[in-house]
């Protein structure tokens, strides 16, 4: 199988010796389900979209610290890129701002959050049958980092997953499209500097939440990467 990363965004440089890019967050991931996986990225930041959307089995959209909203040609080329794999059917899969821009680019509708920041560990409700057929039941950890909410699904999406802070944090439209807000990719290491980071524009509280969930709950990633990889294989 070749995934296709649609890469967003980069990691601070200082960071990236430790952790990699977001490209090679996903790769991780995925080869702990599947060794043998193949990749190719776009920088889709520096103009880069696939000519042939044929090159790979699915894509993967990363999260980014852009808004899905934000007036950038290259976001504007990505919705145009998303209207025409959906068109055509084919495999896409929307992390965090990639889940955003998949609704946005569809007729939904994104904004910032009343409910403010999300952050550490979420616990989502999963409603979806398909996933759930792996028997770990209907509550999905997963990290996250985002102030910007689909705030209304596009037309024919199955909403997937939800909690008290995040009502839509993931959708299903037919066989072809899948996303969620969370981060399969991160690590509880990379949630924490972030917050970290982040602390002012998050806040105190928040931030205090978030760290204390990373002892609280485990992160189920890899679980999400099973979902994606039987998604993209599905026939």
């Amino acid at each position: 199988m070749k995934i296709g990363i649609l890469k967003t965004d980069t990691v601070r440089p200082e960071w990236v010796s430790t952790y990699g890019e977001y490209p090679d967050m996903f790769e991780a991931l995925l080869r702990q389900v599947n060794p043998g996986l193949e990749f190719r990225t776009w920088d889709v930041e520096a103009g880069e979209l696939p000519d042939d959307l044929s090159a790979v089995d699915g894509y993967i959209i990363t999260g980014s610290k852009s808004s899905a909203y934000d007036d950038k040609p290259w976001i504007r080329a990505l919705e145009d890129f998303i209207r025409h794999a959906h068109l055509v059917r084919v495999k896409l899969v929307g992390i965090c701002f990639g889940h955003q821009l998949v609704a946005r680019a569809l007729g939904g509708l994104v904004d910032k959050s009343a409910n403010g920041w999300g952050c550490g560990v979420q616990v989502y409700s999963v409603s979806d049958a398909q996933l759930l057929a792996d028997g770990q039941g209907v509550d999905l950890q997963l990290l996250a980092s985002h102030q910007d909410q689909v705030m209304l699904a596009p037309e024919g999406a199955q909403v997937i997953a939800r909690n008290d802070h995040c009502d839509i944090a993931g959708f299903r439209i037919g066989e072809h499209i899948l996303t969620f807000q969370g981060h399969p990719e991160f690590i509880p290491e990379y949630s924490r500097d972030i917050m970290a980071l982040r602390r002012e524009m998050i806040g105190e509280a928040r931030v205090t939440e978030g760290l204390s969930s990373l002892d609280k709950h485990d992160h189920q990633g890899e679980r999400v990467a099973r979902w994606m990889l039987d998604f993209i294989a599905a026939q």
